[in-house]
């Protein structure tokens, strides 16, 4: 099997709800792309650049182990994108990661896979879960099979392990 993750991005994505997850990946073993509409230097919400190496019409998810989602207001804008929502919904039927923190909720609350699964994200986006059916968990990181939460990047740290904790363990 891969080991290299996929990540969404485009402009105004969280900075650290991308790097730090990826450079934790990285120390494990997993590469990750990122893939986004356009080939090019995105900015982050405080200004830290991410160059995307794939675009997301081209991105496969039989080519990934798992799925990052940062948040930001980037998720805003990606969960109208239908390669997006097809692609998360692939990564969880298959059972592969599916991670996502703070305001990155929006993209399965749009892919639809949030019905009866345990969720946490952004207080701002509580109830955008609970109105997708998610049962709200107010704690750090939920995991409910394969899918992996966390409210904000005060919890970067168990949401990274948890990620790396699912990829080595299944």
């Amino acid at each position: 099997m891969s080991k290299t993750l996929l990540t969404f991005v485009d402009d105004i994505y969280e900075d650290l709800e991308l790097w730090y997850p990826k450079l934790r990946c990285e120390e494990a073993g997993y590469a990750m792309r990122l893939a986004a509409p356009e080939i090019k230097t995105y900015k982050g919400k405080h200004g830290y650049p991410a160059k995307s190496d794939l675009l997301l019409k081209d991105a496969r998810s039989e080519d990934f182990c798992g799925l990052l989602v940062p948040g930001g207001f980037m998720p805003d804008k990606l969960r109208r994108d239908a390669k997006v929502l097809s692609l998360t919904r692939e990564f969880f039927e298959q059972g592969k990661l599916v991670a996502f923190i703070c305001h990155a909720g929006w993209i399965p609350i749009s892919a639809k896979i949030l019905k009866g699964k345990r969720a946490t994200g952004s207080l701002g986006i509580k109830d955008d879960l609970e109105n997708a059916g998610a049962i709200w968990v107010d704690a750090p990181v939920a995991v409910d099979g394969n899918l992996i939460s966390s409210r904000t990047p005060l919890d970067l740290a168990p949401f990274a392990k948890a990620m790396v904790d699912f990829l080595k363990n299944g």
